[in-house]
């Protein structure tokens, strides 16, 4: 459990990322406490940053993004503030972690397709300055998240 968070604060978290939309209402009822606990209880943990926002999870595949690839990256160790807020910028680019190892970033790349993966990758990321070499893991299949309806066929 983490810190600062007890039993009722971690089921909210867990029903809130099996459905960002529930109603307070569901919500109150599912955990079986009132609707001012809910309430008072997910402002506490919103303004304390645990739920940091909700958004809507897309297929990519269904938004024009066929094409996903993870890239690890070598970069200047003394540059690695001002390449991350680069990449920040970049279309396409779904998640920055920076890790330790033989590499310093993982990347996440979605895009239209090869050819817009290869502008992504060599031109732009490969372009910046800092960064020391990059290397391309491309995805052939991602598995639906969990509770996510596969598509047909």
């Amino acid at each position: 459990m983490a810190p600062g968070l007890d039993d009722v604060d971690q089921r909210i978290v867990a029903e809130l990322r099996e459905d960002g939309r529930m109603s307070m209402r569901a919500l109150a009822e599912k955990l079986h406490i009132s609707r001012a606990n809910a309430y008072a209880r997910v402002q506490r943990l919103e303004q304390s940053g645990v739920i940091r926002g909700y958004r809507a999870e897309i297929d990519p595949v269904l938004c024009g993004l066929g094409t996903s690839a993870y890239v690890t990256v070598r970069l200047r160790q003394a540059q690695w503030r001002s390449v991350r807020e680069g990449l920040r910028s970049l279309r396409g680019i779904e998640h920055i972690g920076l890790v330790g190892g033989e590499f310093d970033l993982v990347l996440l790349v979605r895009a239209r397709d090869n050819a817009d993966l290869r502008h992504l990758i060599l031109d732009q990321i490969q372009g910046m300055e800092g960064i020391l070499n990059t290397h391309t893991l491309l995805v052939f299949e991602e598995p639906a998240p969990a509770g996510a309806t596969p598509p047909a066929g």
